[in-house]
């Protein structure tokens, strides 16, 4: 689970709450250096940056101190590391289903031709299960990230005449798939 920045920017400027509020809101933040560490991450998460990574109780706490819930700010999302594949074949396939409703790119991706289709259709069923299991409403959520990054190359040799040895890389991917509930109009 991660934050949108822009919504969590938006929601603590709709609900008048400062970011000192919001770090007051974490659990474990009563102590002058603890406090000190809430208000950094609070400024990163608005920032737009993942780090520390953001755990599920300290969504909720913000959420609830600006009266929301905790699906209305997080963002979803699930890591299919080392997957067998070139990372500018996975590519096509994250690409084709980037901006998309969940039931329009699963179907997407069944239908596709690509082997890759398989290996991003589970990232993407694991990152619906957690929104699902944060009750997020699956019929509005959308396909907010979908990227692939370069991994490990597994490195083979081919025998050939003569005694020589030609190499094979045998590439591999991380694959990035997040989701997101879709705002609510009004």
């Amino acid at each position: 689970m991660k934050i949108n920045a822009k919504r969590l920017t938006q929601a603590a400027e709709a609900a008048k709450v400062s970011p000192e509020q919001l770090a007051a809101a974490l659990p474990k933040s009563q102590r002058r250096k603890q406090a000190d560490l809430a208000m950094s991450k609070v400024r990163n998460w608005m920032a737009g940056k993942d780090y520390p990574r953001c755990k599920p109780t300290e969504v909720a706490a913000m959420a609830q101190a600006m009266g929301l819930q905790a699906k209305d700010l997080a963002q979803f999302t699930s890591t299919h590391r080392f997957a067998r594949g070139s990372w500018r074949k996975i590519g096509l396939v994250t690409e084709l289903i980037r901006g998309r409703r969940v039931d329009e790119a699963d179907a997407l991706l069944q239908f596709s031709p690509k082997r890759a289709a398989v290996q991003v259709r589970k990232a993407l069923k694991a990152a619906i299960a957690d929104a699902e299991a944060a009750e997020a409403a699956v019929d509005r959520l959308y396909v907010s990230e979908s990227r692939v990054g370069n991994a490990a190359r597994i490195k083979r040799f081919q025998p050939k005449d003569r005694g020589r040895a030609h190499p094979i890389l045998k590439r591999t991917s991380h694959i990035v798939v997040s989701v997101e509930e879709m705002p609510s109009k009004g």
